[in-house]
């Protein structure tokens, strides 16, 4: 019998990392684990964003079992790659209907005869990985049937976006400030009668680890009235693995864990660990979405890299992990990254960070915040540019605008030559500047810490508040926060810039709709508002 013909796998062609150098071929005896992405039984939108022009009392969202039954992968497909790993002596590790994945295992030489690539070994500044050039390669009769293969290439996908306080950060002629999250969520007027009871606040890492010790010490110093309980879940290889170095991913993990919990210190805390591959953050998301026991009703999302640095079938395969979340009506909150307009890229061009780009997610962008209690008496655009940061923000190259941000017009238009109209990041905002960062504790050692990796967070636990007073997830904000944006849900920040954008009244790629006040967004989010506008 010939051997079936392979084509080249849509959204799959992979470059070198910039600045990388070719070893040689991988080991072939390498062991390789691969991420299957399966299409769904129904391949249909889950809800359009005008569904969520509701108010979230009057909303449908999914169950997790609904959603499964619904679209789930197919069990004829499963089969199918069942039978195609068997004839590559690939091993099936892993088959989640409901999540749509199958995990493989197999040698170098397995995967490239299966896969049609040769992967090969890279040296970049940030260390060796295995990559790929090229498409993914697959039969045509899986082409119907398989939307994404990820992992063969291990390259790290994301970085953490958050910033210590450095000397060379600091604004000239401002005094630095810190604040401790309470004292930020007093500054932004979060319900007080509410601590997320009830609530399950998921975080993705893909690095690093906390230390309950810390964590314990941490509560205690703020006089919480609770402590938070936080549970660690493995994906895949990933682990709590603290490096005991404040300055390495530890402090992701840990500026995540405690801005979420000093803001809403009722919520149950998981944090999904995951390798940093496009496999492991898909798998640490859809892990997070599908969980049936944890049943996060929010996920807290820090890590990203610019859009360029994405194949167009990673990116699409968890913008769709991000669409099954809306409908089961969990809210995901990204930080919108640290490296101003150009996301770090040295190719004079504008680039914004994903997964922030995705219109189905609450991008969120960073802010100078000085405060005193609930007054809050400046706020700009957070810029340390070039060396201490600025906010993430811009016109995404992939996504076109979502319906929600019809209307903004030129606001959507790319600093890029051509002047693309696209989905316009950040959402929202807060406060990120390490200027006026964090008071938090890492590995022993406390410190102000900021970037939009504390926002995420932020917005992640003002929601869980949010959900308890109104006693529904309020799940995905966007459609009702750009419909209400006048009914002063938000603080307009007008001043200041992130490179190429500048602020300006209304939404504007470097904070968004602004930053909230988050008893006002509770009033436009509750059913009172429902009988005003007829949802």
């Amino acid at each position: 019998m010939s051997p079936k013909k392979h084509v080249p796998l849509t959204g799959s062609e992979r470059s070198p990392l910039h600045g990388a150098k070719e070893i040689g071929p991988t080991d072939p005896n390498q062991e390789v684990e691969v991420t299957i992405r399966l299409r769904p039984r129904k391949d249909d939108t889950l809800m359009s964003h005008e569904e969520f022009l509701q108010v979230p009392h009057n909303r449908q969202h999914l169950t997790r079992e609904q959603l499964e039954e619904r679209h789930g992968a197919d069990p004829a497909s499963i089969r199918q790659v069942e039978t195609f790993a068997q004839e590559h002596g690939l091993k099936v590790e892993e088959s989640d209907p409901g999540r749509r994945t199958m995990v493989l295992t197999g040698t170098v030489n397995q995967m490239n005869n299966a896969f049609g690539v040769q992967l090969k070994d890279y040296e970049h500044p940030g260390g060796r990985y295995r990559g790929r050039t090229g498409a993914v390669n697959l039969p045509e009769d899986l082409q119907n049937v398989v939307e994404a293969v990820l992992g063969l290439d291990n390259r790290p996908q994301a970085k953490p976006h958050f910033r210590r306080r450095t000397q060379t950060g600091v604004r000239a002629h401002t005094p630095d400030v810190q604040y401790t999250p309470p004292q930020v969520a007093q500054a932004y007027k979060f319900p007080t009668n509410v601590d997320g009871t009830g609530e399950c606040i998921a975080i993705v890492e893909l690095g690093g680890g906390y230390k309950p010790e810390d964590l314990n010490t941490y509560w205690k110093q703020l006089k919480l009235a609770k402590h938070p309980s936080v549970t660690a879940v493995n994906v895949g290889k990933g682990r709590n693995h603290p490096t005991n170095n404040a300055d390495g991913p530890d402090g992701e993990v840990m500026l995540d864990i405690e801005v979420v919990g000093g803001v809403a210190p009722g919520a149950k805390i998981v944090v999904y660990f995951a390798q940093n591959t496009d496999a492991g953050f898909l798998n640490a998301i859809t892990k997070a979405v599908h969980d049936k026991t944890h049943k996060p009703s929010i996920i807290s999302i820090s890590w990203g890299g610019p859009e360029s640095s994405w194949t167009p079938a990673a990116m699409t395969q968890m913008d769709k992990a991000f669409q099954s979340a809306a409908a089961l009506g969990v809210t995901v909150t990204v930080a919108a990254g640290d490296d101003g307009s150009t996301d770090g890229v040295n190719d004079r061009l504008q680039h914004v960070d994903f997964p922030a780009s995705s219109p189905n997610v609450l991008a969120c962008g960073g802010t100078h915040l000085l405060a005193s209690g609930s007054t809050i008496t400046s706020e700009t655009v957070w810029n340390e540019l070039p060396n201490g940061g600025a906010t993430g923000g811009g016109i995404s190259d992939f996504f076109d605008p979502p319906t929600y941000q019809n209307g903004l017009g030129n606001a959507l238009r790319s600093k890029n030559p051509g002047g693309r109209i696209g989905r316009g990041v950040p959402d929202v905002s807060g406060d990120a500047d390490p200027s006026s960062g964090y008071t938090v504790l890492v590995d022993g050692q406390e410190g102000p810490i900021g970037g939009t990796s504390a926002v995420a967070p932020l917005w992640a636990g003002l929601v869980a508040l949010l959900n308890e007073e109104l006693g529904t997830p309020v799940g995905f904000l966007n459609p009702l926060l750009y419909q209400n944006a006048e009914k002063g849900g938000f603080r307009d920040v007008v001043s200041g810039n992130n490179g190429a954008y500048d602020a300006g009244t209304g939404w504007d790629a470097c904070t968004g709709l602004g930053t909230p006040i988050g008893t006002a967004l509770a009033a436009v989010l509750s059913p009172a508002q429902a009988v005003k506008t007829g949802t």
